[in-house]
């Protein structure tokens, strides 16, 4: 007799194939920061490592916040598949869009005050600092693709057509290597190299995502949903849909601004240690992402339906799931550090006492894989106030006394602390939480979305 899975856990097939391909799409983004890292890590003088290090705070807030787009538009596209609604589909990636390259002038335009505002929070030796200076004026011109690309990821993402998510990754991330050891190796232009090979792979990764769009568009939809475009009340509701989960994007990409530049205050040799290290956190809080953005999906399917029994199951599977990758990361970089650092950097000052700090990746990773399946699960629901709270409390009770303590003393080990316990107090928060979310007179929330 074949096997079958409980009527509880026969979600699992969808699970693994959505998550499979939003795994390995996520982690494309790391891994080319990974490259980056490691072309000039080898470069001789090691402000260049440094300066790009500082300057990507910078793009993470510009970045990281402003991924609300990718978000709402999955949510909406969702919707629109779900009714069968092919004018909705080409509205809800249409208006995104044109929200998606407004914002993206606004920040070309802003360029100059945005970089000394960013300059003058962060710390660093004028050298470094000019560094990161050509590097945020290279990159900043991809901008408007970066943006669009998220409206495009979220609108492929909403009919489930993850293989051309994973198309755009592997098209814009591969032509970054190639082209981070074009301008960086071959034609040494340091950390400005860096910028320009990341905007320009971010272009060739919107090309792929338009010929993607053009190929799956309902186009008998697209005359029906031209007059339509300019609902200057759908576009605001389009923005303001995901405002909490604005909240907690500022919230977690401020404390790793932070995180960065108290690392800074402690010194280049620390700054760029802490670099090296915040580069295989990410790279697992990306992988594990990819399993939330399934766990949002299929919490939001199940709460919708009514089908509360499904809740747990979907939580307990994510989490059981993400936990051995984040493990897997920090048990290879704390067993193997000469071989993984190695890779990154050349630097004997860097390398030396890295392994002082890498334990502190194995509580860190393993707390974040259970935080993030929490918040994917309550993204799900829709229970935006009980994220934005969590994260608030996280960062002004967990983050923030630690952090400060770290820097009064100078102590790089309560500075990692500082960031162990922004995730324990997120987990905690929203696990408390969690019981309510199961009952059965909290289902089901048939708040429509808006239309765009």
């Amino acid at each position: 007799m074949p096997f079958a899975l409980p009527s509880h856990y026969n979600f699992l097939p969808r699970f693994y194939r959505l998550s499979s391909v939003s795994v390995l799409s996520n982690m494309m983004v790391p891994l080319a920061g990974l490259v980056d890292t490691a072309f000039l890590g080898h470069l001789t003088d090691i402000r260049h490592l440094a300066g790009v290090i500082l300057a990507s705070i910078l793009f993470d807030y510009l970045y990281r916040v402003l991924k609300f787009l990718r978000s709402s538009t999955n949510a909406i596209t969702a919707q629109a598949v779900g009714r069968d609604d092919p004018k909705a589909i080409v509205l809800a990636g249409v208006r995104s869009g044109l929200i998606a390259l407004a914002i993206g002038l606004v920040i070309l335009l802003l360029q100059y005050p945005l970089q000394k505002a960013g300059f003058a929070i962060l710390s660093g030796s004028q050298d470094v600092e000019a560094s990161g200076v050509d590097y945020f004026y290279a990159r900043i011109w991809g901008a408007p693709a970066v943006l669009l690309n998220f409206v495009l990821i979220g609108w492929f993402l909403g009919q489930e057509k993850n293989g051309l998510v994973l198309v755009m990754s592997i098209v814009g991330n591969g032509s970054n290597v190639l082209l981070d050891y074009l301008m960086i190796s071959q034609w040494g232009w340091a950390s400005a190299g860096a910028g320009l090979a990341t905007a320009a792979s971010q272009y060739l990764s919107l090309l792929i995502g338009l010929i993607g769009m053009g190929v799956i568009v309902p186009w008998t939809a697209v005359s029906a949903a031209w007059s339509e475009i300019f609902d200057w009340a759908a576009l605001k509701e389009t923005v303001a849909l995901k405002g909490n989960i604005l909240i907690r994007f500022l919230v977690l990409i401020s404390t790793y601004a932070i995180f960065t530049n108290l690392s800074s205050a402690m010194g280049t040799t620390t700054l760029a240690q802490n670099g090296l290290l915040l580069q295989i956190a990410l790279l697992s809080q990306f992988t594990i992402q990819g399993v939330g953005m399934t766990t949002q999906t299929l919490i939001g399917n199940f709460k919708s339906k009514g089908t509360i029994d499904r809740l747990l199951p979907v939580l307990i599977v994510s989490v059981l799931t993400t936990l051995p990758i984040a493990l897997t990361f920090a048990l290879v970089s704390i067993l193997f550090p000469e071989t993984v650092f190695g890779l990154l950097t050349n630097h004997a000052e860097v390398n030396a006492h890295i392994t002082n700090y890498t334990l502190w990746l194995l509580p860190l990773l393993e707390i974040t894989a259970v935080a993030f399946m929490l918040e994917g699960y309550f993204i799900g629901l829709k229970a935006g106030e009980t994220l934005r709270n969590a994260v608030l409390i996280a960062f002004g009770l967990g983050f923030i006394p630690v952090a400060v303590t770290a820097w009064y003393v100078h102590s790089n080990h309560l500075l990692w602390l500082s960031l162990v316990m922004y995730v324990t107090v997120t987990a905690l928060v929203l696990g408390w939480h969690l019981p309510k979310t199961l009952e059965r007179s909290d289902v089901p929330d048939q708040r429509p979305l808006p239309s765009s």
